[in-house]
């Protein structure tokens, strides 16, 4: 899967939680996604456990709280998909 196609899904996981669009309308790796589209913490691991079935994957603790950019998540994703 190619990292634009991952960004991409993440972006649609990430929608509904967003307070802030502006930062929808940017998003790319460097998003941040409590700074950037305000997702409070409780729906960031809405976010992560939307990650884990639209990707297939388990992501563990250690890893969930390293998740705070697209970058971040990308890198998460294509690790754990690796496996």
């Amino acid at each position: 899967m190619s990292e634009k196609e991952i960004i991409s899904r993440l972006k649609n996981i990430v929608k509904p939680y967003v307070q802030r669009n502006e930062g929808l309308e940017n998003f790319n790796e460097e998003t941040d996604f409590l700074r950037d589209l305000e997702i409070n913490s409780a729906n960031l691991v809405d976010v992560v456990l939307d990650v884990e079935d639209e990707f297939d994957i388990e992501i563990d603790n250690d890893s969930m709280e390293g998740m705070l950019t697209v970058k971040d998540a990308k890198s998460i994703i294509q690790k754990k998909m690796a496996v």
